[in-house]
């Protein structure tokens, strides 16, 4: 065996590339992970935890305005300070980022600043420096792109808008994927005068239809400005802010524009294609199930191969990953069946399995169960939000093969039913389950009625 320096080389400290340098270390392999930027990657520091930390913050607002309702009064009107909860955010994850650096250090892996570039089947250069490896794992992940457009260099993506110098009272969101519809929701709670520009007729495609029409009215009853089948034409800087026109010929003066337009695999300057690595047709790198890109020494996974870009996905993978090429047994290939998602709009998405769309071509017959009702507690804030339920049942086996929410803490809920819809458990099983009074939740096993086939 040739003496490599390294047994594994990671590029890139997010959640999937920490998470395979750990677990490969622990087996007893010689393990160094490159990063330029940050621990814990998009999810710690430009994705789900400070995103999930502004969607609380948004959510004071209803809660402000539904305590009257249950005897409360607040002596003045509430006021909002950006840079408070922009800066106690930056704190936060400089504690996480310690955190992720503590647990590598303790699983004796060794941390290298910088960003790597692949040279050959064997070998990296960090900072300079050319380091051999006998397996080289890439999980560099994702990075937000930006059409081009006149103007398009005044927007802001999804990595900068958590850190905006100053709070955007009016705030534009170009894109209909679950990054713009969140952020969406998060400045209009937060207090902004909202607009989302979407070019399809429907935001959240791949979502159930039923739920993506019920969050667009649930949204705009909030007041989020909804501008469908528009795209933006141009951008103009002006005296009071941003000039933007739409295709359909709007004009709207705003402070700040989100492209939240899609994330693309974060490969520039690599080498990986001097190496001539295969890609997918939508350039993400093509792996097998062991993980091994076109180049068998070269892995890779997260969001860079493609698959759903989820944080739980990514630490799903790096275990698989670890078994097969320093495990004592081969597992099977990883189901990426019945993943279970949130979307952190107001109020949230949960959802698990099938859409109503996906199961009517899948299966011969399917059943439908739903229920749209206004939640208990707004019978007394006098708030007209609405939440809707809904299960998708193979007619044939009575298997449960999706299950969606929106509403309050959909995440929260779905989480519990996802096990339901991965053990493949039936109606009668959900009808059999007495429920948890009074909770929105129990609604999930007393929806007896049809509601379509």
């Amino acid at each position: 065996m040739a003496n490599y320096d390294y047994d594994l080389f990671v590029i890139g400290a997010g959640s999937g590339g920490v998470r395979a340098a750990r677990t490969a270390a622990a087996t007893g392999v010689k393990v160094a992970v490159a990063e330029d930027r940050y621990l814990g990657g998009t999810c710690v520091n430009v994705g789900c935890v400070p995103k999930k930390l502004y969607s609380y913050a948004a959510h004071f607002h209803d809660a402000f305005e539904d305590s009257s309702g249950f005897g409360w009064t607040i002596p003045q009107a509430p006021k909002f300070d950006w840079a408070t909860l922009r800066d106690n955010k930056v704190e936060e994850i400089k504690r996480l980022n310690g955190i992720y650096n503590r647990l590598l250090e303790g699983a004796g892996v060794t941390l290298i600043n910088g960003r790597a570039k692949v040279v050959d089947a064997h070998a990296v250069e960090v900072n300079g420096e050319r380091i051999t490896a006998e397996k080289i794992l890439v999980a560099v992940g994702g990075w937000p792109w930006t059409p081009q457009f006149e103007g398009s260099e005044y927007t802001v993506n999804s990595n900068q808008v958590f850190d905006l110098d100053d709070f955007p009272k009016r705030f534009l969101v170009l894109g209909g994927g679950y990054i713009a519809v969140e952020f969406a929701s998060i400045f209009n709670g937060l207090g902004a005068d909202t607009h989302l520009v979407y070019r399809g007729a429907l935001f959240l495609r791949g979502f159930d239809h039923e739920v993506r029409e019920f969050t667009r009215d649930e949204m705009a009853k909030k007041g989020v400005n909804l501008h469908f089948e528009a795209n933006i034409e141009r951008i103009r800087k002006v005296e009071g802010g941003l000039e933007v026109t739409l295709t359909n010929g709007e004009q709207l003066e705003v402070d700040a524009v989100l492209a939240a337009t899609g994330r693309r695999p974060h490969l520039e300057g690599l080498g990986l294609d001097s190496l001539g690595v295969e890609l997918n047709t939508d350039g993400t790198l093509k792996v097998n199930e062991r993980y091994e890109s076109s180049v068998p020494s070269i892995l890779a996974l997260g969001d860079v191969t493609g698959g759903p870009e989820l944080t739980p996905v990514a630490l799903a993978e790096a275990m698989h990953l670890v078994q097969h090429h320093y495990g004592d047994k081969t597992p099977g290939p990883l189901d990426y069946q019945n993943i279970a998602t949130a979307v952190f709009c107001h109020p949230n998405i949960g959802t698990v399995g099938l859409s109503e769309e996906e199961a009517r071509e899948r299966f011969g017959a399917v059943r439908i169960y739903s229920a749209d009702f206004r939640p208990m507690k707004h019978t007394l804030s006098g708030s007209d939000e609405r939440c809707l339920m809904k299960l998708v049942v193979d007619d044939a086996s009575d298997r449960v093969v999706g299950a969606h929410m929106v509403g309050d803490e959909a995440g929260e809920t779905i989480q519990g039913i996802a096990i339901a819809v991965r053990a493949q458990l039936t109606k009668t099983d959900f009808d059999a389950t007495v429920g948890i009074h009074p909770t929105a939740a129990e609604e999930f096993v007393t929806m007896r009625s049809l509601t379509r086939r």
